[in-house]
């Protein structure tokens, strides 16, 4: 994915919203069970009391409170308080929330911030539980002896029916604190967890004994937690389907850039490039690669950066909310890791030989559609069709293994799952009957470790196809990296101006790429403008070749080949080809109209240049003969009109150009002698002033043609006219015969 990651660089902005998004969203999810804790704690066990420090408070209650506070404490809780009485101008808000308020005056919490709040809560606490202590004596005497006291204060000691909080009142301070402090010492063996819980429990009863309606108090809470619930999973929803979107816009655009930047790449590779990459594979890697690379780049937006948000911020509040049982999500990690490594270490390698039995298989459905005349021809249905079975086959059990590899996470994922659950569970049950969990946070645990265990699940999917998308990312940057052997120059010179076509070839010599020896050697020749200049030898002479040189197709070896003096390789291939009207051996058409194939050479072509071309190339007849005339439909490949049609076709294409330089590659073959020789002759008429170079196996094409050479094993063994050749040559001689009489030669 690396080789490749500049094509993600337009993306930069989206992509960094995406990851905004993600962070959003992922806190968000992760405070849900923050909530659902605080509903189950607060709003049903604490009947929606959420803080040991009362909103308000009888004065009674104060001072009893009071008697077990240090002075600054107690001057701390005195100051955070505002007495109000029945009848103040205060009274009329607190009235309806307080009816104690109509005949008694309370004590009402002034508005604090939540760091003085913090600070008030300890000391409040352990007082409401001195008081809650004392409470509980005066009505259960037998409670007295397992209270202490301080010094000579023997609390079992007292009568029964003694104000204790009088004699505490007029205790000396020192002695009472005494006694304050051997209760903190009993109580601090409950934690600051239990000490604050229990005081709530005081708390919700000096709720009621204000008047406060407990259970409006508790559905209140419910409802306002709840309501937040379902704010923060409406914006977890929305910042869901942006990241979706983003995703998608991220993904279809670089498939976008991909597909383009290699079709661009493909059509700068010279032929010796096309070698380097077969056709069928060049379509799988501009297709079902880009696919991969397209769906792995959605997962990965969504989930690369949502996950380890999702996994470590899972873990940080599951401890926070559970210390004690962090074991449980360590133990179950570890054994997801190991199992994703597992599956990945298998499945990596069957990725990289699906992508190749893909190449495979498209490389034996293009042989089998494009040759079907052939196969129908000699009987080989079946042969192929075990052919393609076996290619299919290949690819089918490959994908069936990493199938039946991958889905196998699924359930160990779950059954991981559910051990979990049993686990936290049956431990969390135990550390809430030990009093040192609250049931909501042993539910809170339990969510944020599914949370955590289907984020590594959530990444366990992105690095099964993350292999796969990297086996395809590397293909298609094996394409866009290759440099083509053939460039432009740096400086290019211009072919502008009083350009004839003259084509000199000089010391020419040429090897295909990777071959051991040279299949040209040593050319020499000239084609000037107003000539035919004719190639003829027999089959693996080199004629293609010669020809394929000069709009660079390949670049020669040795030697240089100029135009007008200008060495091809000093010039940009577009200027050259520009120059050159090109037919290949095999005629090719492209979908669409006659029309729109002729102006393939020219798109601002005037009627009469078209008209003209198709004249001169013989193919006026079968076009008038069509009812659409030049709109006659044109299907994919030309394959609904016939060879020579097809042939005649490309011709008139490349006269369309009127191009200085003429190339046809054997391109009157698929002819008939008599549709050779008329072409032939219009040719010479209306390209008097260009120069032709033909590539032919037939003597008579090539009778007239100013300059023959000939060609025996890459090497030119004869060159001159007709005449000349029939007494020189003995390979010209050889050819001719084979072809033609004497008689037909000597015409």
């Amino acid at each position: 994915m690396l080789r490749i990651r500049s094509y993600f660089k337009p993306f930069t902005a989206m992509l960094v919203i995406s990851i905004a998004l993600l962070f959003l969203q992922a806190n968000l999810d992760l405070a849900l069970p923050d909530y659902l804790s605080r509903i189950v704690n607060v709003g049903i066990q604490q009947n929606g009391v959420d803080n040991a420090v009362p909103e308000a408070m009888r004065p009674q209650t104060l001072e009893r409170m009071t008697l077990f506070l240090s002075d600054e404490d107690a001057a701390a809780v005195r100051s955070a308080y505002t007495l109000v009485g029945p009848n103040s101008a205060e009274s009329s808000q607190y009235i309806d929330t307080y009816p104690l308020l109509e005949t008694e005056p309370i004590y009402v919490l002034n508005d604090l911030d939540a760091e003085a709040i913090e600070q008030l809560t300890p000391p409040i606490a352990r007082a409401l539980l001195a008081v809650t202590a004392i409470e509980q004596v005066m009505t259960n005497p037998e409670a007295a002896a397992q209270m202490g006291g301080g010094g000579d204060f023997d609390l079992s000691a007292l009568p029964p029916g003694t104000d204790l909080f009088a004699l505490l009142e007029n205790m000396p301070a020192a002695q009472r604190l005494e006694m304050a402090a051997g209760m903190s010492e009993q109580f601090a063996a409950l934690g600051e967890t239990m000490i604050e819980q229990t005081a709530i429990v005081q708390v919700k009863t000096e709720y009621e004994a204000l008047g406060v309606e407990i259970g409006r108090l508790q559905n209140n809470y419910i409802l306002r937690i709840g309501a937040l619930m379902l704010g923060v999973t409406l914006l977890s929803a929305i910042a869901s389907i942006t990241v979706g979107y983003l995703s998608a816009r991220i993904a279809a655009g670089l498939g976008r850039d991909l597909r383009s930047a290699v079709f661009q790449k493909v059509e700068s590779f010279s032929s010796a490039e096309f070698d380097k990459f077969p056709t069928a594979s060049l379509i799988t890697r501009s297709t079902n690669d880009v696919t991969q690379l397209q769906t792995v780049t959605t997962f990965l937006v969504r989930l690369a950066f949502y996950a380890p948000i999702m996994g470590i911020g899972g873990i940080i509040r599951a401890i926070d909310k559970g210390s004690s049982m962090w074991w449980t999500i360590a133990l179950a990690v570890l054994v997801l890791v190991g199992t994703i490594s597992v599956v990945i270490s298998i499945a990596v390698p069957k990725f990289r030989i699906v992508q190749k039995l893909i190449d495979r298989l498209n490389l034996v459905s293009r042989e089998n559609l494009s040759g079907m005349l052939v196969i129908r021809a000699f009987n080989m249905q079946a042969f192929e069709e075990n052919r393609f079975n076996n290619a299919n086959e290949d690819l089918t059990d490959n994908t069936l293994f990493i199938a039946r590899i991958t889905a196998i996470m699924m359930p160990i994922m779950m059954l991981i799952l559910n051990v979990m659950s049993v686990i936290i569970l049956w431990v969390g049950a135990n550390q809430v009957a030990q009093a040192n969990m609250q049931v909501g946070d042993v539910m809170a645990f339990l969510q944020y470790a599914m949370q955590i265990v289907f984020a590594f699940l959530m990444l366990s999917m992105l690095f099964i196809l993350l292999p796969r998308a990297t086996v395809s990312a590397n293909r298609i940057a094996d394409v866009l990296e290759t440099e083509p052997i053939i460039l432009d120059p740096v400086a290019p010179k211009q072919l502008n101006g009083q350009f004839t076509g003259t084509v000199e070839f000089r010391n020419v010599s040429f090897r295909y790429p990777g071959a051991d020896a040279d299949v040209l050697h040593n050319l020499n020749f000239v084609a000037k403008p107003g000539e035919t200049t004719a190639f003829i030898g027999s089959t693996g002479s080199g004629k293609s070749s010669v020809v394929n040189l000069i709009p660079r197709f390949y670049d020669v070896s040795d030697g240089a080949i100029l135009l007008d003096d200008v060495d091809i390789r000093d010039v940009t291939q577009h200027d050259l080809r520009d120059k050159i009207g090109y037919v290949p051996q095999q005629g090719v058409l492209f979908s669409g109209t006659i029309e729109s194939n002729l102006r393939y050479a020219d798109k601002f072509a005037a009627d009469d240049v078209l008209q003209s071309a198709v004249s001169i190339a013989q193919a006026s007849e079968f076009i008038d003969s069509k009812p659409e005339g030049l709109q006659t439909e044109i299907a994919q490949g030309g394959t609904n009109v016939s060879g020579g049609q097809r042939q005649r076709l490309s011709i008139a294409r490349a006269l369309v150009k009127e191009a200085p330089i003429y190339i046809f590659d054997d391109t009157f073959s698929a002819l008939d002698f008599k549709t050779d020789a008329a072409l032939r002759r219009a040719l010479n008429e209306k390209t008097s002033d260009s120069t032709l170079l033909v590539v032919t196996q037939r003597v008579s094409t090539v009778k007239n043609a100013e300059q023959i050479i000939v060609l025996d094993k890459g090497k030119i063994v004869g060159k001159g006219r007709h005449d000349e050749l029939m007494e020189s040559c003995e390979t010209y001689q050889e050819i001719a015969l084979s072809q033609l009489s004497k008689e037909e030669l000597s015409s």
